[in-house]
């Protein structure tokens, strides 16, 4: 058996008391649960002498029988205990005979006489899906959701008579969100933390520490059972209680209305925030308007005038549609099978007859659940088709959407041709550089654009001229919150996490040569969008985009652990391995310096070593994001792997630390924000942190250093990407032998650029990104003069539309000036002067490393002996040495000090995996 290393501590850490506190167990119900509850204690070492289960349906055993039955455990299928209220003696005797300590009854929906209950030492436990006393009964789940609860949550408690008001042992909780569903509920906290607590409550118990804690009448309550005939909506009501009503009953029982005078059966209800879209009336009886069939489904309206929006609808024949496709729904026409088609539907039908193995023979018209399937078998289905015709990504609301064996096939097929595939939603066209640009502007959420949850929009603004490129959606807590659900279903159930890791690669690739295709596109959005240079935003970032997707595509079937040899403890001999494993859900927080490159060296590794992730771009440069995820689906990337929220940092960001789901979080930005981040990532699940923050980079330049490559790369590491470059070189230290002239040249140099509409190709310098942060720099410059520096050339607004700024020199900064500590993030070149009795090296590299920040630095000399010994001591993540600005996807990049740490690119370039500790003795 192999174990992880938590495992490893428990288990070898603890007492041989753990051993010998082990129960022989009766285990008492049904359902994956049941066998999950069952696998889980005969792990721990407690002894099943008997399962006690229901009777096989339709020749098919529960999966607790099946999961006992396979271990050779004594399985027992009575179809009751008592009849007339009293126990039937023959089935209690068979029951004692097993000698059990403790019953367990992980879910059971049979009556068990007291005698029993009351016959093990230890008595019997039960577990129950509603903090007690709260919601007695078995519709409990449904009626947290219908009240509106803020808490769900479960109660292992002592069993009593079938009331649920035995003594409590243990409870958990978990919030509500706004718009879970049974099924999302009991999936993501009922299910996984329920089969814990009860295998941690057996281990109460058998080491004499289990509570018994009466429970109180106060706040007791008796809801009745849900079925499908109480179900039914008044939809006299305020829309929210409409809303909890419907999402209290899905997907079981179902929560019906009648429309044009037949019952259909709503799932999928979210409160509608923002306007309501257009669309066509119809008439929901009880009503108190009519509904609006939109394309984001059908809107209903409470008595309150509020509304919420419901996605599917299923008919009495057990059909299910989506809301939207409500009067085209039978429209569409059926399509004629190729014989290849026809091979995988024979093989379709063999998986079908597999899981419904009491049907004779499967028909077109055989109607999946109509023939008894339940909620497993369609888990299986899916798995069962995914697996044998590869390619086909299927979900389980495809089969509830296709219940007949024909309707399957047709639907099948229009997945495997690529028909089913969405229209593009809303794209917006802008005629610019000689070609009309497709940018996506909504939300991109589960695969899919769409508004945000609330409708608000912001413009995004073209620093050139300061026009309206167009309105991008404006995230809300809610859209991240439906962001990271798609990103952790997609990790936890989609098919990328389980993906051949080579599949995986070859996506990437395609995706990045997608990039390039688009290439031209993706530059030109990104000039537009933030003011970068075409042909720097062609070669850097959009070229070093595809470079980085590509390079860590490579990486994909290359993430492997180590052997590693350890001391043998004679006799035995002992082997430890360590695998990577990815993390889950990653949030990314990008700038808007790079836009597109900020978002492949972030998130490039991340999804090569399995992860899924909702990325924020900058409030002010949106749009290659959400071009990317529109290529990203074209790649054929799964949905819900690729989430991205537009909108504010302070919204979106923090939503994105704080939330629970989210295992690990990228960010760049400024040092003051990384704080911020990294102390509510700490606080609220301790999430892993990559931060790549402020710098105010040195760079050296001595008197023997090649002039000509000085001056020209002094210039470029302050004035490439017109100065919004992270690494930007913050303070020129210049040796006095040599300043007048490099000032000189400089200045002679930067008189020739040309500044200027940043798509004319002749351009050298183009706008800064916006316009507060144009402000900020004539500040800056301000500063500077008032301090007492001598301001050479620049410090100006240029005088045309647009942000653009004159690149600007400083000479005579001291070090204790603002200027000389402060980050400017643009074209603003800083010279301090190292006159003779300051030039030594160590005194230098005092000053040069005398900063709060690490990220970058460089030096000039033609010296190799004084090129090696400075390098090796400034303290940087990067030193360039006789070139500056050159990263490489294969060399790993980052700060420290309060530049942050974590690196991005090269071989460690992402820290969103885990490694795993195995040891074992062989």
């Amino acid at each position: 058996m192999l174990w992880t290393a938590n495992q490893i501590l428990r288990k070898f850490s603890t007492s041989s008391h753990y051993y010998q506190n082990k129960l022989k167990l009766a285990i008492i119900g049904q359902s994956v649960f049941g066998q999950e509850v069952y696998s889980n204690l005969r792990k721990q070492g407690h002894k099943v002498v008997g399962v006690f289960t229901v009777p096989d349906k339709d020749g098919k055993a529960d999966p607790l029988a099946t999961a006992a039955e396979k271990d050779g455990t004594p399985v027992f299928k009575f179809p009751r205990w008592r009849v007339k209220g009293k126990p039937i003696p023959e089935v209690v005797e068979a029951y004692k005979a097993v000698g059990a300590e403790l019953n367990v009854m992980p879910f059971c929906s049979q009556f068990i006489p007291m005698n029993v209950i009351d016959h093990p030492k230890h008595g019997s436990i039960i577990y129950h899906p509603s903090i007690l006393p709260l919601h007695r009964g078995a519709s409990a789940i449904n009626w947290t959701l219908i009240e509106g609860d803020k808490k769900a949550g479960f109660t292992v408690f002592w069993a009593d008579d079938g009331l649920d008001t035995g003594p409590i042992l243990l409870q958990k909780e978990c919030a509500v969100e706004p718009n879970d569903t049974v099924d999302t509920l009991y999936n993501r906290f009922l299910f996984p933390e329920g089969i814990k607590s009860m295998v941690e409550s057996v281990q109460l118990i058998a080491d004499g520490k289990a509570p018994r804690i009466p429970q109180p009448e106060e706040g007791a309550s008796y809801e009745g059972i849900q079925k499908k005939s109480n179900a039914k909506v008044n939809m006299a009501q305020p829309a929210e209680v409409i809303h909890n009503w419907i999402r209290g009953h899905d997907k079981v029982p179902g929560a019906w209305t009648v429309i044009n005078g037949q019952p259909v059966t709503l799932y999928g209800s979210s409160m509608l925030t923002g306007s309501v879209p257009a669309g066509q009336p119809l008439e929901v009886e009880g009503a108190s308007q009519p509904g609006v069939v939109a394309k984001n489904g059908l809107v209903l309206y409470g008595t309150d005038g509020k509304a919420l929006v419901v996605k599917n609808l299923q008919f009495e024949d057990g059909k299910m549609i989506p809301a939207s496709k409500y009067f085209s729904s039978g429209e569409s026409s059926s399509v004629d099978l190729t014989d290849d088609e026809k091979k995988m539907a024979d093989e379709i039908r063999n998986i079908w007859k597999g899981i419904l193995s009491n049907v004779a023979a499967i028909e077109d018209t055989t109607d999946f659940f109509k023939s008894g399937a339940a909620s497993m078998d369609v888990v299986r289905l899916v798995e069962e088709v995914k697996q044998k015709c590869a390619g086909v990504q299927l979900q389980n609301e495809d089969v509830y959407m296709a219940t007949t064996f024909q309707d399957f096939i047709q639907m099948f097929v229009r997945k495997l041709r690529g028909e089913d595939q969405e229209e593009e939603l809303v794209i917006d066209y802008v005629k610019a550089n000689n070609m009309t640009l497709k940018m996506p502007y909504q939300c991109f959420i589960n695969g899919a654009f769409e508004d945000a949850e609330n409708g608000k929009t912001y413009d995004t603004i073209n620093p050139t001229d300061g026009s309206v490129i167009c309105k991008v959606s404006y995230a809300s807590v809610g859209d991240v919150d439906r962001a990271v659900a798609a990103a952790k279903e997609a990790f936890d159930n989609g098919p990328w996490g389980k993906m051949n890791p080579r599949d995986r690669g070859s996506l990437l690739f395609k995706l990045a040569d997608l990039m390039e295709e688009h290439q031209e596109e993706l530059a030109t959005i990104e000039s537009i969008d933030s003011g970068a240079v075409y042909t720097l935003a062609l070669k850097t970032h959009v070229g070093m985009s595809i470079q980085t997707f590509r390079y860590f595509a490579g990486w994909c079937d290359k993430i492997q652990g180590k052997t590693i040899p350890i001391n043998q403890a004679r006799p035995n001999r002992n082997l430890t391995f360590t695998k990577k494993e990815p993390l889950g859900v990653c949030a990314i927080v990008i700038p808007w310096n790079y836009p597109l490159m900020m978002l492949a060296w972030k998130s490039a590794a991340c999804l090569a070593a399995g992860n899924t992730l909702v990325l924020k771009p900058a409030q002010v440069t949106p749009l290659t994001a959400l071009k990317f995820a529109e290529l990203s689906v074209k790649a054929g990337i799964p949905k819900g792997v690729i989430n991205i929220l537009p909108g504010s940092g302070g919204m979106v960001g923090q939503r994105l630390s704080d939330h629970p789901d989210i295992r690990k979080l990228g960010f760049t930005g400024s040092t003051p924000i990384g704080k911020q981040i990294m102390k509510s990532c700490a606080v609220s699940n301790l999430k892993k942190v990559s931060l790549e923050l402020g710098g105010k980079s040195p760079l050296i330049i001595f008197s023997d250093c090649d002039m000509d490559k000085a001056v020209r790369m002094g210039m470029s590491s302050v004035f490439f990407n017109k100065g919004e470059n992270c690494i930007a070189a913050g303070r020129l230290f210049v040796e006095e032998s040599i300043h007048d002239e490099y000032i000189s040249r400089v200045v002679e140099e930067i008189k020739k650029m040309k500044i200027g509409d940043p798509l004319d190709r002749s351009t050298d310098h183009g706008p800064q990104n916006h316009k507060a942060h144009m402000d900020k720099l004539l500040e800056y410059c301000e500063i500077g003069v008032k301090e007492g520096a001598t301001l050479v050339y620049g410090g100006k607004q240029v005088d045309r539309p647009g942000f653009f700024m004159e690149p600007t020199v400083f000479t005579d900064v001291e070090d204790h000036m603002f200027i000389a500590k402060e980050e400017s993030f643009g074209p603003i070149l800083i010279i301090l002067s190292l006159r003779p009795h300051h030039s030594d090296v160590d005194g230098v590299l005092y000053r040069a490393n005398d900063t709060e920040y690490g990220l970058a630095s460089g030096v000039f000399t033609r010296d190799i002996n004084k090129a090696m010994y400075v390098s090796e001591r400034l303290e940087a993540g990067t030193v360039f040495v006789n070139t500056y600005n050159k990263t490489d996807v294969a060399s790993p990049f980052g700060g420290f000090k309060q530049s942050g740490f974590g690196k991005d690119l090269g071989e460690f370039g992402d820290s969103s995996i885990h490694i795993l500790t195995f040891i074992l003795r062989l």
